[in-house]
Parts: structure tokens; sequence; C-alpha cells
């Protein structure tokens, strides 16, 4: 069993009513990815603008640990599909944008495991982060908590 959860992707997905192009400017403002995800505290990104080769540095929070990762954009294709690959752990975290019936965006948010998961992140996730089960389930929820703020951002705007 750990080892299936040392390679699940993960995945969730939200309708939201707005327009790709409306969604699409808030999930690639990763600054703001603070006010929207359970984990991230802060993000900097190096230059201050994210396109295709954009790096930028996280500091993440579970409980009273804190730690920092390195991302780089691997994706960056307008109103469709975003995504970056955290250099500690080898994931690669994406949001895919389609445009649904309604008129409204569909946003699935993805950790994708190319290459699985570091062996050194999975022992720091077993040995401070109360192990790869109950973090991968956090890490689930996690993702639910941010679509759904990001979508409540999106509507409220709109």
């Amino acid at each position: 069993m750990a080892d299936t959860q040392q390679h699940e992707e993960l995945e969730a997905s939200i309708d939201i009513d707005a327009p790709p192009a409306q969604v699409w400017a808030l999930v690639t403002d990763v600054p703001r990815m603070a006010s929207w995800s359970p984990q991230v505290v802060r993000t900097r990104v190096k230059g201050g603008v994210v396109r295709q080769g954009a790096t930028f540095s996280n500091l993440n929070r579970q409980g009273l640990l804190f730690w920092p990762t390195a991302a780089k954009v691997v994706r960056f294709e307008p109103h469709r599909d975003f995504a970056f690959r955290v250099r500690e752990n080898r994931t690669i975290w994406s949001f895919a944008l389609t445009e649904n019936a309604t008129g409204g965006t569909t946003v699935t948010q993805r950790r994708e495991l190319p290459e699985g998961i570091s062996p050194l992140s999975l022992g720091l996730t077993k040995v401070a982060l109360g192990g790869v089960p109950s973090f991968t389930r956090r890490l689930e929820r996690g993702m639910q908590d941010t679509l759904a703020r990001v979508k409540a951002e999106a509507e409220l705007a709109g």
C-alpha cells in the first residue's frame, strides 16, 4: 500500500462560473497562491513574471513545521495549461483549464509524478510530516480547498 501511495498521482476538479481567461489570471498568479492553498505561506517569483521557464520559491507549512521549495514553470499554455516542477521532490503540479458547456471553466489540479517522488522527500515526509498516507490525504484536501477558494474569488470578481 505504501508503495502505491508513494507513486499516486492526485487530481481534483471544480467548475467555475467564469471564463478561462479570468481563471487563468488567478491560477498563474503564484504569489497569491498563499491566499488559496492551506499549505503555501509565501511564493516569490524570480524576476516577478510567471511564464515558461520562470522559477519561484515557496515557503510551505504544516502545523509548526515550515519548509522551503523551489519550482520551475514547465508548461505555460495561456488559458489552458499551467504546470511547475518542484525541484526537491520531482513532482509536477498543474492546472488544466477547459471551457465547459455553460461558458464557465472546469479547472483540474493535478500532482503529476513522471519520475516518482524523490527518496529524500519520501524520507522527510515519513519522519517530519506524519507519513506518506496521511500527508497524501492532506494534499488531497488541500487541493479541494485551493480550488474552492479560487472558484469563490473568480465568481466574486465575475
